[in-house]
């Protein structure tokens, strides 16, 4: 597949900006009595057996967050990182891999873990975006608070991968859903792959 950069640039290009304001809006409304547990009987992932289960939960689940924290780190590393995708792709293009790496981290979770829970979360999309940029800008640099130098991109997410590799086969038991950020990773990889997007953009 022919695959011509974006020269335009924007802070919060269309899908970023959409997304955010999606996954407050949801945010507000699971935060909110009455509409708590309607939202999320219907957005959530939930077992496949399970009465509560629906199709579009594959979607509606990254939209779903567990708290403040979880909702801040997702939409802060989505824009963080995704801009520069879908500044580079376009926005077709992004939207299509945002959500496939999604889908995507949620089948592998089942298929690893059986998830006996319901789940939510952006994360493996996230993850997905996290190793999109590793591939597109593996050279630049990403300064951590925790660290008093910075780490190029393609080591960053490296590190992130064997973390979570690691938390998922040494305890499936967390609450976290470590087999579905790497699925998000793997789908992504896969796709950029099939694309034949080469990366390296400085």
């Amino acid at each position: 597949m022919n695959f011509q950069p974006s020269t335009s640039f924007s802070l919060f290009p269309p899908a970023i900006k959409h997304l955010l304001i999606l996954n407050l809006l949801v945010f507000l409304a699971l935060m909110t009595p009455g509409l708590q547990n309607i939202v999320f009987g219907l957005g959530a992932l939930w077992p496949l057996d399970h009465p509560n289960f629906m199709p579009w939960q594959f979607v509606s689940y990254m939209f779903l967050h567990g708290g403040v924290a979880h909702i801040f780190f997702n939409l802060f590393a989505l824009w963080m990182f995704g801009q520069s995708i879908e500044n580079l792709w376009g926005t077709r293009r992004f939207v299509i891999y945002y959500f496939a790496t999604g889908i995507g981290a949620a089948l592998l979770h089942i298929a690893i873990t059986g998830a006996n829970v319901p789940m939510v979360g952006a994360s493996g999309a996230v993850y997905g975006i996290l190793l999109a940029f590793a591939m597109m800008f593996p050279n630049r640099p990403i300064f951590l608070i925790f660290l008093p130098i910075p780490i190029k991109a393609k080591y960053f997410v490296l590190i992130f991968g064997a973390l979570e590799l690691f938390n998922g086969v040494s305890s499936l038991q967390t609450g976290i859903a470590h087999f579905a950020h790497l699925g998000g990773m793997v789908v992504g990889y896969i796709m950029i792959r099939l694309w034949g997007i080469k990366g390296n953009y400085e």
